[in-house]
């Protein structure tokens, strides 16, 4: 590149710097998901901690118990912390039996968390009206990412592999006006098929089951008399 001659009003030539081309900034390339990696997804969860749960019928709070099911107190708290709720549907939910969610609005999240399973806890509370469990296929460690709200007495449940790891501790009238109409799933109801939940996420519930209610936003709420760290200077 070629310096630049510059004559001053006073006669004196001086020897410019030359200026550099001006560069336009790369595109940023989009920052993945970590949902879109379950096996990355292992922090402890606290021993004890409490999630908000902001719903169309309002907030839902759960209180989490790590040694009631540690196993599964950590994957709900990396769900947590990794927005996995967000806009996620109670896709079943059956009068006098429990509330049923946990898989994700976007498909392609769906798809890998379809089978990434977690080991069973020991159950050591029992499937009572308010408890918080993950469900499973009847199968030994095959419990994934959904999971559902006790609204009766379901102690029956208890001999089946279901770990309560939370229970409902503000917001139960919430849990209990979710819509319900749809009922269960087929073949047992005209409810949605977890299968097309799966492949084609909220816009097939969106369009087909419009009264459904979701999770607006799912976030980890301070300890309780904890007091906020000051700001940094």
């Amino acid at each position: 590149m070629k310096a630049l001659i510059v004559l001053l009003a006073t006669g004196t030539v001086m020897l410019a710097q030359p200026t550099a081309p001006t560069q336009s900034a790369a595109p940023k390339a989009p920052v993945e998901s970590p949902l879109l990696h379950p096996d990355l997804l292992k922090a402890k969860a606290p021993d004890l901690f409490r999630v908000k749960f902001a719903t169309t019928k309002g907030d839902i709070v759960i209180e989490v118990h790590r040694d009631w099911a540690p196993i599964g107190a950590d994957r709900f708290y990396n769900l947590v912390k990794n927005h996995f709720f967000t806009d996620a549907s109670f896709f079943r939910v059956v009068k006098g039996f429990m509330a049923q969610f946990g898989i994700p609005a976007n498909p392609k999240i769906a798809a890998v968390w379809e089978s990434a399973n977690i080991k069973d806890d020991p159950v050591k509370q029992s499937n009572k009206k308010g408890m918080v469990t993950f469900a499973n296929t009847g199968q030994p460690n095959s419990r994934g990412a959904q999971m559902f709200i006790n609204l009766a007495d379901n102690s029956f449940l208890d001999g089946q592999l279901f770990a309560p790891f939370g229970t409902v501790t503000e917001g139960m009238a919430v849990v209990e006006s979710l819509y319900n109409e749809y009922g269960d799933g087929p073949p047992r109801g005209r409810g949605p098929d977890q299968g097309l939940i799966q492949s084609q996420g909220k816009a097939y519930l969106d369009k087909s089951f419009p009264k459904m209610d979701s999770i607006k936003s799912a976030t980890i709420l301070p300890a309780e008399g904890a007091t906020p760290a000051a700001p940094k200077k």
